[in-house]
């Protein structure tokens, strides 16, 4: 049957991904199951990876009966049956909808990435995500990993006793974070993590997972540097690397407001040896007191997590530990009140994200503590269970991703959307 949409992808029993003879690729948000439109949909980007979904069937759009339909078994092998598959998108694209699938019983839990819809389309791979922020620092065509392990390895022998080289030389090569790779590329943000402890038991920390089964997929720093170690990394980054940008809060730690001291300290030595560059904090923002600190002692710019802008639904993902929403509030507007940059670090799950009652709760928090920056992330989260741990129901149509960005843009007029953190120097 000829179509012009996308057509349906599966993964058959050997693990082989194959796209379905006739039947169209669907999408979900929350849930609801809705066809892609073909403005959805882009080339599935370079670097991006294809999942298979253990203990779940496809779900796609049958055109000729006009109805969604749960691929059970293998069209070319009805003897066996298939599982569902996702993409996990390139960093710089935001997510419009997730994979459309039935869960099986005793399905497992899924792993702590973004699962986006996926389909075939004129012989290549599509995604329905859209690019909202055209810097290259993590596309992969820009990773040399002889490069990168020749100069950590460098880098390396140069500072044996400093732990925090040492711990980015492996996040770098056994882990291939992007940010430790840039580092030891000398461009762009380089990471800072300081902090073996947390404040908030997040359900989706990627660092520590105690109680759900999930596998962290970083490891957590053990020590807390001195400013000492974290200067030796971020002042010769500052002083030379284009876009320089150095930044606390990372993958690999928990909160590192709780080292206030250490990073006041920090950055007002790096501040003795150059004004080059941005000082940046990646934070739950829970601490406006160490903020106001770190603000007047050097930090140019705060990213603030969040997965919700309604209060019960932050509190149900960030199990916060001796702080709440109107502590995160009052540090945004404290450090807007200094004149500096502040963003969103905005957790995008299609269906939740995009739910009528979110996009007014987010509109409304955006007039009493305006920030400059929304980085549209995708949540890292199998999107069943983290739905059913915050106890949401999609019970209104959700708006679709794109038009949130329509209604902020139109009514936040200077509101800016992007993916990273920007270098706030302009000589940088």
């Amino acid at each position: 049957m000829a179509t012009h949409r996308a057509l349906l992808l599966y993964a058959d029993h050997s693990g082989r991904i194959l796209e379905h003879p006739y039947l169209e690729m669907a999408a979900s948000s929350a849930g609801r199951l809705s066809r892609p439109s073909p403005e959805d949909l882009i080339p599935l980007p370079e670097g991006s990876e294809i999942f298979r979904l253990p203990g779940r069937f496809p779900v796609g759009y049958d055109r000729e009966k006009k109805r969604f339909h749960v691929l059970s078994s293998d069209p070319y092998n009805p003897r066996h049956t298939v599982d569902a598959v996702a993409a996990f998108v390139a960093p710089a694209h935001t997510q419009l909808y997730t994979a459309a699938y039935k869960t099986r019983r005793h399905a497992p839990l899924l792993p702590l990435f973004a699962y986006t819809a996926v389909g075939w389309f004129q012989g290549g791979f599509v995604t329905t995500a859209v690019r909202l922020d055209p810097d290259p620092r993590q596309d992969f065509k820009h990773f040399d990993p002889e490069t990168i392990a020749r100069n950590a390895r460098r880098r390396l022998r140069r500072a044996p006793t400093n732990r925090l080289v040492q711990h980015l030389g492996r996040c770098a090569l056994t882990y291939g974070c992007p940010a430790a790779r840039n580092l030891f590329m000398d461009r762009w943000e380089a990471p800072l993590p300081t902090s073996p402890s947390c404040n908030a038991r997040c359900l989706g920390c990627i660092s520590l997972q105690e109680e759900s089964g999930l596998c962290a997929t970083q490891e957590r720093i053990r020590f807390v540097p001195t400013a000492e170690e974290i200067a030796e990394v971020a002042v010769p980054h500052l002083l030379k690397a284009p876009r320089a940008v150095v930044s606390f809060g990372q993958g690999c730690e928990g909160e590192p407001l709780l080292q206030g001291p250490t990073l006041e300290a920090a950055i007002r030595h790096i501040r003795r040896e150059t004004s080059r560059g941005t000082i940046h904090c990646n934070s739950n923002a829970s601490l406006p007191d160490v903020i106001a600190r770190l603000a007047d002692a050097g930090l140019d710019s705060l990213r603030v997590s969040l997965n919700s802008a309604r209060p019960a639904f932050y509190h149900a993902y960030y199990r916060p530990k001796g702080y709440s929403f109107d502590d995160v509030v009052r540090s945004i507007r404290l450090m807007k009140s200094r004149g500096l940059f502040v963003s969103l670090n905005y957790f995008v799950l299609p269906g939740f994200t995009d739910d009528p009652e979110e996009v007014r709760a987010l509109c409304d928090l955006l007039e009493k503590a305006p920030v400059d920056l929304i980085q549209m992330r995708n949540f890292n989260a199998d999107p069943e269970w983290i739905l059913k741990s915050l106890g949401f129901r999609c019970v209104r149509k959700p708006m679709g991703i794109r038009r949130i960005l329509d209604i902020l843009r139109d009514r936040f007029p200077d509101l800016r959307f992007g993916y990273f953190n920007p270098c706030l120097d302009p000589n940088a």
